[in-house]
């Protein structure tokens, strides 16, 4: 470390010394970084596993009754972590079933997926494909393993997330999008930090193929052991970031783990992070809609009348019928 201060001869007159303040720039320049990192609220362990239908042990990683209420545009996240299911008959997953309101991300790490849905909109995603569906004005759909998945078994892990529309977006007409791996750019991280696929959002100038109402940022991560990365990110949008294996050191401050979510200020303009170990990570980012949240069930408003007229709506057949 240079001294704080150092004394020069005085050539003209040396019995008199000068004193040459120095600065440590790096140190400077190294607080002035932190300022402008999101400063992290909390980490937050997601809750014990649950079966959703019979094909998707999950845990809830937020909801929209909690907190989901401090990450607009986030309502919900569901991670299903590696699961082996034995090869047989049995259809696995969750039958007919609508939504309104909103939009749900499936993102496919392992396994096969097939969805259906009563826009005419569905397909088959693997390992590194996402599905993308605007539920909107309603709309009535299924999700199963995949016909040659539950025949041959194998391990299922996939992530779903629930993005909330704005009170003018929710009357969007039904749609879907299958975005495939190939579609998605894979960005390489400085100093061979790893790679981040850019689902929606833009990371260094790479675009992500998702269509959203709003700005938003998802980036599935993968970083090596040893090394450090930073993002930046809006300043104003939430932020967090689900592990799904390894640990990484957040802002040099605390340790994130295998199904913890780091939750961060708005202020700021991007995060960094050390990876403990190689981990992956889903990274979530948004502007936030700052208007009511109302949700009941698979429905998600701005009033109890509104939710109220989504359950008259599906029971009267308005979100469609699968064919």
């Amino acid at each position: 470390m240079p001294p704080a201060h150092t004394y020069q001869t005085n050539k003209v007159f040396p019995n008199l010394c000068a004193r040459t303040d120095t600065i440590d720039v790096t140190k400077n320049l190294k607080n002035e970084k932190d300022e402008t990192m999101k400063k992290l609220l909390r980490i937050h362990q997601s809750s014990s596993t649950h079966w959703v239908g019979n094909g998707f042990p999950v845990r809830t990683v937020f909801d929209y009754n909690g907190l989901g209420r401090e990450l607009s545009p986030f309502l919900l996240l569901d991670y299903a972590a590696p699961y082996a299911f034995p090869a047989g008959d049995e259809k696995r997953g969750v039958g007919a079933h609508p939504h309104k309101g909103f939009e749900t991300v499936t993102v496919a790490y392992q396994g096969e997926l097939e969805h259906r849905d009563s826009s005419g909109g569905g397909g088959k995603i693997g390992a590194g494909d996402v599905q993308w569906m605007t539920a909107g004005n309603g709309i009535v759909h299924e999700e199963f393993h995949s016909r040659d998945f539950a025949r041959q078994g194998g391990t299922l892990q996939m992530a779903q997330l629930w993005v909330n529309l704005r009170a003018k977006d929710k009357s969007a007409q039904a749609g879907y999008q299958t975005l495939a791996k190939a579609q998605i750019p894979t960005v390489a991280l400085p100093n061979n930090a790893g790679t981040a696929r850019v689902i929606a959002g833009e990371l260094n100038g790479n675009k992500g193929p998702a269509k959203t109402f709003s700005p938003i940022n998802l980036w599935d991560v993968t970083l090596r052991g040893g090394k450090s990365a930073e993002f930046p990110l809006p300043d104003g949008h939430t932020t967090a970031f689900l592990v799904l294996n390894g640990k990484v050191e957040v802002n040099g401050d605390r340790e994130a783990r295998e199904g913890d979510l780091a939750m961060f200020e708005r202020t700021g303009t991007g995060i960094s992070l050390k990876a403990s170990t190689d981990a992956q990570l889903l990274v979530m980012d948004g502007e936030p809609l700052n208007e009511p949240i109302v949700g009941h069930g698979p429905f998600v408003m701005n009033t109890r009348d509104e939710i109220q007229k989504a359950f008259e709506d599906f029971q009267l057949g308005r979100m469609g019928e699968l064919n």
